[in-house]
């Protein structure tokens, strides 16, 4: 009699996850871009006491038909950065490349053919506008400035066919900015941005200063018009709510630098820098169920001033996972090295000494981490004067 003996089948191999695609060539790339203003004591004989480090070395790539929303509280930089971009401010150092050319340092005719593809719109449509211009004067005054866009005779009807584009009748062209509402005049501002046929729009905050439904109806517009007319956009925003939804990449500021850069997936779903994880515990979630099982992540302290930024990494003061290492070196803006050399969500870049410890956004028992100047640590105790707590 022969034994029968069971033969386990071979086992398949796992798949393996399919590399990141790369990224096409990007229409702008910025490097170590810096701005810092500074601060002077005197009245007659003024000196210099130090300055304010309004940026500080971003850097970022921008692919053309691509948005990246850039997140974070107020006075992190992100604004500086829009005006950086747009020539409103000079750099202190750094370098943003249009097409491959630097044009950090241009003026005169150079840059003014740079600035007709890189236009801006305002956060606040209700000061953005000049009240004493109509809607025609106000989206037609670039024509003035490039005359080769759009010729004399030809301006009143491209100015009538920009404001059918963003959705207002082409018959409010002899209309004043009172005239209208938050919305529509956020409208006009998008039309004034596209009347020179830009490839890329930064917008600094366009929804922030219009209500919820109104803010809605703006993003889907932009959305139209960028698959219309192949833009790219900066879109510069606190709401990560709005941020997610218009945002194909992400980059997360906290003190004039990125805390953490990935695709939506990665910063939303799998977040490995605690100040991303803590703003996103803030979001509201509509479903009961899923808001209890949700982590909530309470930061204390107020931010740092960037005037005198804390040393090693600028988020230790508020972090409950600060160790000795945080104060001491500044984390680069690099894949933690846990993944590194894997693909998926969490393979991102994060400026954090110890991401690749830090739990991933998922459901999780309820409670709240706390951590702050007083208590860095986040043990709930506050150490004896010169005493040391262990990490």
């Amino acid at each position: 009699m022969h034994q029968h003996i069971e033969v386990e089948p071979p086992r398949e191999p796992e798949p393996e996850q399919s590399p990141r695609p790369p990224r096409p060539e990007p229409i702008l790339e910025v490097r170590d871009l810096q701005k810092l203003y500074p601060l002077t004591r005197g009245v007659v004989f003024r000196r210099q006491t130090g300055a304010v480090r309004a940026v500080d070395t971003v850097s970022f790539d921008l692919a053309r038909g691509e948005t990246l929303g850039i997140v974070g509280e107020s006075g992190c930089g992100k604004s500086t950065v829009a005006k950086l971009l747009v020539h409103l401010e000079r750099p202190t150092s750094g370098t943003i490349r249009y097409k491959g050319e630097d044009v950090t340092k241009l003026s005169g005719r150079a840059l003014k053919a740079v600035r007709r593809n890189i236009q801006m719109v305002f956060q606040d449509p209700y000061t953005s506008l000049n009240p004493r211009m109509t809607v025609g004067d106000i989206i037609g005054e670039p024509f003035e400035i490039h005359p080769e866009v759009a010729p004399k005779g030809d301006r009143r009807r491209r100015v009538q066919d920009l404001l059918d584009v963003v959705g207002l009748n082409p018959e409010y062209i002899n209309r004043y900015p009172h005239q209208f509402s938050g919305g529509q005049r956020q409208r006009i501002g998008i039309a004034r941005g596209l009347a020179l046929n830009p490839e890329i729009i930064v917008a600094d905050e366009p929804v922030s200063a219009l209500d919820v439904s109104v803010q809605a109806q703006v993003i889907n517009l932009m959305e139209k018009l960028q698959d219309e007319f192949d833009l790219s956009y900066i879109f510069i925003a606190h709401d990560l709510s709005v941020v997610r939804h218009i945002s194909d990449r992400v980059g997360v500021m906290y003190l004039g630098r990125f805390a953490e850069t990935g695709t939506g997936e990665e910063i939303y779903e799998h977040p490995t820098h605690p100040y991303t994880q803590a703003l996103l515990s803030a979001v509201p979630v509509p479903d009961p169920a899923a808001r209890e099982q949700r982590e909530r992540i309470l930061l204390y302290g107020d931010v740092p001033s960037p005037a005198d930024p804390p040393s090693g990494c600028r988020f230790r003061t508020r972090c409950w996972k600060a160790r000795e290492k945080c104060a001491r070196e500044v984390p680069a803006l690099a894949v933690p090295e846990e993944f590194r050399g894997r693909s998926g969500p969490a393979a991102h870049p994060s400026a954090c000494h110890f991401a690749e410890t830090l739990p991933l956004a998922r459901p999780a028992p309820q409670h709240v981490r706390q951590g702050g100047p007083s208590d860095p640590y986040g043990s709930g105790e506050t150490p004896e004067p010169g005493g040391r707590r262990d990490g």
